[in-house]
């Protein structure tokens, strides 16, 4: 066992001393205002807003695609048909409001005034007969029996006619304020179902947002997809950022607005302009509650930085370099 453990010890020596020279070179480089970082392109998840059957998909992985460009079509019969029931409905209750808003016809209001006149007609003519059948009634010229039917023919026909007058006058007044009101809110909500069904048959082709390449792709025609589930993953052109890392001690080289000088070793010749948009409030690891000066210069601070100038060179993860802008 003593034979392995020398060549071990030198090995685990070798290890540290290569450590602590690439903390060093770390170290040099940070105090010449050079960070060391990768490539951070945002990605978004794509997805429809309504469910239905996939009618169509139009890219795949590794395609590029424009701001707008159409991605995938859902079936779009049953939401037209949805459309159109939305359609009748709104028309249905705005007829029902423009009536209601205009008043009745004048042609209902003159029946109704002649159904008045007669029922008035009526009234006169029974309140003569029992009259008459009162006046005979002592001489013995009528019954009683005839006196109680004319009463009751004079009290039905004033009946009628009050209910005549009453009609007449609610034709005239028109409908009330509150089913007016209750009119405008069922045509409002008509419409707004009208507007929802128009936005679910435009939600039926999904665009994309902005420029970039699919990176990933979930769906095929064919298959039911429900609102809300990713079909696709975008990776975005712009903007394209750089996560870096600084030291405490050179947090004011790289203060939020200075400019930076981006590089790779795919293409060192080729440098893009950048500026720190973001530089973390906090340490990236929890430092012990006491430190003594050595230990707090070795915490690190996140930083983001925004390239300008980025181009498809700067890939997703590539490791890079940034520098103070001279």
């Amino acid at each position: 066992m003593k034979k392995w453990m020398a060549p071990a010890a030198l090995l685990l020596a070798a290890a540290l001393a290569g450590g602590y020279y690439l903390y060093l070179r770390e170290a040099e480089a940070a105090r010449q205002g050079t960070l060391y970082g990768n490539v951070d392109i945002r990605e978004v998840a794509l997805a429809f807003r309504v469910s239905g059957r996939l009618a169509s998909v139009q890219v795949d992985e590794g395609d590029s695609v424009q701001p707008g460009q159409i991605l995938a079509r859902l079936d779009v019969e049953p939401l037209k048909n949805s459309l159109n029931a939305a359609l009748a409905n709104e028309a249905a209750l705005a007829a029902r409001n423009a009536l209601m808003r205009k008043g009745n016809r004048s042609e209902d209001i003159a029946q109704a005034r002649a159904r008045l006149e007669a029922a008035q007609a009526a009234v006169i003519q029974s309140e003569s007969e029992y009259r008459r059948q009162r006046d005979l009634v002592p001489a013995g010229g009528s019954s009683r029996q005839l006196l109680e039917a004319a009463r009751l023919q004079r009290d039905q026909s004033l009946a009628q006619r009050d209910a005549a007058a009453q009609q007449l006058k609610a034709l005239v007044a028109g409908f009330r304020p509150e089913e007016i009101a209750e009119s405008d809110a069922q045509l409002k909500q008509a419409r707004a179902s009208v507007a929802s069904a128009r936005l679910a048959l435009k939600d039926a082709s999904l665009q994309s947002p902005s420029a970039g390449i699919i990176l990933a792709r979930a769906v095929e025609a064919g298959s039911m997809v429900q609102a809300g589930t990713p079909a696709f993953t975008l990776s975005l052109r712009q903007p394209v950022w750089v996560r870096a890392y600084v030291g405490e001690a050179q947090l004011g080289k790289f203060a939020a607005g200075t400019e930076v000088r981006v590089s790779s070793d795919s293409r060192p010749d080729k440098t893009y302009r950048g500026v720190v948009g973001f530089v973390s409030p906090t340490a990236e690891f929890t430092p012990k509650s006491v430190e003594t000066p050595d230990l707090r210069t070795a915490l690190v601070y996140r930083i983001r930085v925004v390239v300008g100038d980025a181009d498809a060179a700067l890939s997703q993860g590539m490791p890079v370099t940034v520098r103070l802008a001279q």
